[in-house]
């Protein structure tokens, strides 16, 4: 490396180039959505025609959104916070007080609610109706974390478009998705709601499940606004304490929290959700350079940003508001355009303008965004979109949202071990017991997220869907042994007699679904003590074992658990869970997951990623030359299961990799080129997967980087080549002043199956012609 060139400005969309390296991979549309392209300030006639006719009260109504309690679905998430009552709330609307409901449901009461708006209040202003619709709606799909083990974006992109058909149907138009914070640390409970630990699988997966939430037009009844969050860095909470604070540099934010952001807002997204943590002493919610400098200046963004749930009042436990009026004034001028649930801005921003600690200006242009969204998805024309009671009964739980559920659960699932090829199991002749606290349970198969407006009617328990493809449902014993953190009265013998009875065990464990989520940070990532009781009791009967993890993060496995001649990630895969997990213990499916997380040895290693930059003492592959390395006292720095990894009941060989040039040319494309070939009895799927590595930078770099995959999938015997592309703008990073930079040099790539295996080559970046 003979070279610093600077490639143009901050590490901003236009300026990074990562769409180059996405689009290889998913098709992403290099130029922006039109409205990112518009010049600041503008609005139609009919918003600034609006805009002038409203009172400071009416303004701070159309920046308030609250909890929906005319139409509140099952149960209360937060019954503390959410104390106004129905007719209080339709008062308020009509008086222009609200401009966003969240998290009601049903088609015909939301139709009631928007009457109230346009034929009740003074300038007839509709409502946004908005929820967190996650990972499906009344029908469930796989966690995120666990569809994005699938490596498969254009399977995102279908669940995140049947989640909105569904959604919209009950008179949803936004949703609070997808999660796009990358989690490095397993600890942190939100792990399960984003796509792991990659910034370009990351990348791939924002963008993939915006286009699935907003479909083709904005104005269409099944259109559902996508909201990438949250903005930013709130997958590096310290210690992966949820709400915890956020210390990281200037490159760690722009090369690693922001790119996902980025990706979403180029695949057209037009609002954003501010985090709940500080970065580096400032809360997000109250950050004026990240949301106005960066967000809107950098990047250009136009679109509507809207607060956590009341993360702006939550500026005051900061200690950087004095009080709630202050906390309100932090968070207008940082450029928070709505106020989720605290109700700050109705009650202060009349008399803040008033006294002139916040400029009308500021209110102004954050009225002019958000009835320009409203704009933009056909509201003012069509008040009454998405408020059909024939359409909701219509595309509710449909037996093709069912199959895409089954589906994308099958699909999501990772073969993490299967000595002797145990798997897949016979549907006949064997006698299968089925063990363990997940056996037949029915309320952890949705996950994080996923119960709030599900159908539990729905849920497909582990039990029901082996015996469903059995020969002879009697041919499976079902135990539960325990339960997810305590015992049963006599469950351990039980559970013994079954499995001495039982040609084959599947163990049935892991976390519930209440140990992964929001505010569900764990120390220790490992299978809860009565659990790992239950498994050595049960493996002492001297069956073949087959593991079946019930998780949301990566786990640290360890014992006869570790030691099982087969192991199954299985996640929570949602409504149809049972049967895709029989898909593919009994090979109706053949398994094709790829980890999106690093499965540690042991807790401690958290943070934990397979991307981490070298060090001056890297731990060398002999391990009896360890001593002043780059090692715990007891274990290496290594993962159990390592990130891309997976296995299948068909195997692949990675051949013949070449480079189209040894030397890339400044403004040039350099192809990769490899042969895989099925080598195995059965057809299968294969991710093949391209890292790089900087070998010589001004700044330590990754070990290595992902920087494309492809799914193949081939019949037994069959070979097919794989291309990828490399230009400069894939090989750039942060560099001084934050810009995106790529330095001449060498550089080594890897064809892979996995983040720590692959065959090598290498290439030179040339210096840019004079």
């Amino acid at each position: 490396m003979a070279l610093n060139t600077t490639n143009g400005g901050p590490a901003g969309p236009s300026r990074r180039g990562f769409l180059s390296g996405a689009a290889a991979v998913a098709g992403l549309a290099v130029t922006g959505p039109a409205w990112a392209r518009e010049p600041a300030g503008r609005a139609s006639g009919r918003v600034e025609a609006l805009l002038a006719q409203m009172t400071i009260e009416e303004k701070a109504g159309q920046l308030s959104c609250f909890a929906d309690m005319i139409r509140p679905p099952i149960g209360d998430m937060n019954p503390l916070v959410n104390i106004r009552n129905a007719q209080t709330l339709t008062a308020e609307i009509k008086a222009g007080r609200i401009g966003v409901l969240m998290n009601g449901v049903g088609a015909q009461a939301a139709l009631d609610t928007q009457k109230a708006a346009v034929e009740g209040s003074r300038l007839k202003i509709p409502l946004l109706f908005a929820a967190d619709v996650i990972h499906g709606f009344r029908t469930v799909y796989p966690i995120p974390l666990a569809e994005a083990a699938s490596f498969d974006p254009h399977l995102a992109e279908r669940t995140a478009r049947a989640a909105a058909v569904e959604a919209s149907a009950s008179g949803l138009h936004w949703t609070f998705a997808p999660m796009v914070d990358v989690a490095r640390d397993e600890r942190w409970g939100r792990v399960a709601e984003g796509s792991g630990e990659d910034v370009f699988l990351g990348e791939i997966l924002a963008a993939a499940r915006v286009r699935g939430f907003q479909g083709k037009d904005l104005k269409a009844d099944d259109s559902m606004l996508a909201t990438p969050k949250h903005f930013a860095a709130y997958g590096a909470v310290t210690a992966g304490l949820e709400y915890n604070s956020v210390e990281l540099s200037e490159a760690t934010l722009r090369e690693v929290h922001l790119p996902p952001f980025q990706a979403a807002f180029a695949a057209g997204a037009q609002t954003v959700m501010t985090a709940f943590n500080d970065i580096n002493g400032v809360p997000s919610t109250a950050n004026k350079r990240l949301i106005t400098d960066m967000l809107r200046g950098e990047w250009g963004f136009k679109g509507v940003v809207i607060s956590d749930y009341t993360a702006d009042q939550e500026l005051v436990a900061h200690g950087v508001a004095a009080d709630d009026r202050d906390a309100a004034r932090l968070a207008i001028l940082a450029g928070v355009d709505i106020s989720m649930q605290s109700g700050l801005y109705i009650r202060y921003l009349p008399e803040l303008v008033a006294s002139g600690a916040v400029p009308v200006e500021i209110v102004d242009a954050a009225v002019r965004r958000v009835l320009s969204l409203k704009e933009a998805i056909g509201l003012f024309d069509n008040p009454y979109r998405s408020l059909d009671p024939n359409a909701e009964r219509t595309h509710t739980a449909t037996p093709a949202l069912r199959a895409l559920s089954r589906e994308a659960g099958a699909r999501s699932i990772v073969l993490l071990k299967n000595d002797q090829n145990l798997l897949p199991l016979p549907k006949a002749g064997k006698r299968l017991a089925l063990i363990g606290p997940f056996a037949d349970d029915r309320d952890n198969v949705l996950g994080a997220w996923g119960g709030f407006f599900a159908d539990r009617r729905l849920n497909v328990d582990l039990a029901s869907g082996l015996r469903a493809q059995m020969a002879d449902p009697n041919g499976l014993v079902v135990e539960r042994g325990c339960e997810v953190e305590t015992t049963i009265a006599g469950g351990f013998e039980r559970a013994v007699a079954a499995a001495q009875s039982a040609d084959i065990v599947l163990l049935a464990i892991g976390e519930s679904q209440d140990m992964t989520g929001e505010a569900k940070s764990r120390t220790d990532i490992r299978i809860p003590p009565v659990q790992m009781r239950l498994a050595e009791a049960v493996a002492a009967a001297g069956k073949p074992l087959v593991i079946l993890l019930r998780h949301g993060r990566a786990i640290q496995l360890e014992g006869v658990v570790r030691d099982a001649p087969a192991i199954l990630a299985t996640w929570f895969l949602g409504s149809e869970m049972g049967n895709a997990v029989a898909d593919v213990v009994f090979g109706a499916v053949n398994p094709s997951g790829r980890l999106p997380v690093s499965f540690p040895l042991d807790s401690g290693q958290e943070p934990f990623f397979y991307n981490g930059r070298t060090t001056g003492r890297p731990a060398p592959a002999d391990p009896n030359a360890q001593e002043y390395k780059s090692r715990w006292r007891s274990i290496r720095n290594e993962a159990l299961y390592p990130f891309g990894f997976g296995l299948g009941y068909a195997s692949f060989a990675l051949s013949d990799a070449k480079l189209s040039t040894q030397s890339l040319g400044w403004n040039d494309t350099l192809r990769v080129t490899v042969k895989v070939k099925n080598t195995g009895q059965v057809h299968g799927d294969h991710v093949v997967q391209l890292y790089i590595r900087d070998r010589v930078a001004s700044r330590t770099r990754p070990v290595r980087e992902l920087k494309g995959f492809q799914r193949v999938s081939l019949a037994p015997g069959a070979e097919r080549e794989v291309r990828f592309d490399l230009a400069r703008q894939n090989l750039m990073f942060v560099g001084d002043n934050n810009y995106w930079i790529a330095e001449p040099g060498m550089f080594e790539v890897y064809v892979a199956n996995s983040s720590v295996d692959g065959l090598p080559l290498s290439f030179e970046l040339l210096a840019p012609p004079t």
